[in-house]
């Protein structure tokens, strides 16, 4: 099982490129705070994580995401190597999300997230159903007969 679960803010702005075949690239890194029991000198120690999303749900992150932002990822981890310029092998390791949520207060609700099947809940044009209507009635679910009140305890 390779699944990965994040928190943490932009450190600049997302970068969206396009392959070859026309579909949408973007790639952003994120701070994520290390927890421990005890605060470093320097306060609390981050890990920065290269996160990478496809199509729609990258065409969202450039258009909706900026440095600062509060993002929540869940993704799978990637690793890989290439050359580097002076010839040795870099490795690299990445988060490919799956799903991206905005979880910054200040943004819009209707775009609080999304993924990679475009939930309708996170569509702008979604409308909740509206609460049953209240009654002074209790509901006793079926099944239940009406208790007697001479009970032993």
């Amino acid at each position: 099982m390779n699944v990965v679960i994040l928190s943490g803010n932009l450190v600049r702005d997302p970068e969206k490129s396009y392959a070859s075949s026309g579909k949408a690239i973007a790639r952003f890194t994120i701070a994520v705070n290390r927890a421990y029991a005890k605060k470093t000198e320097g306060g609390q120690d981050a890990d920065f994580l290269r996160i990478t999303c496809f199509d729609k749900q990258a065409e969202l992150v450039d258009k909706y995401l900026s440095k600062g932002s509060k993002v929540g990822v869940e993704g799978r981890i990637q690793t890989g190597s290439y050359q580097g310029k002076d010839g040795n092998t870099v490795y690299t390791t990445d988060v490919v999300a799956n799903r991206v949520e905005f979880l910054d207060s200040r943004r819009d609700p209707g775009n609080v997230g999304f993924d990679a099947g475009d939930q309708i809940m996170n569509r702008p044009d979604f409308e909740p159903a509206p609460p049953p209507a209240m009654s002074d009635e209790p509901v006793i679910p079926g099944g239940f007969d009406e208790i007697e009140d001479d009970m032993p305890f």
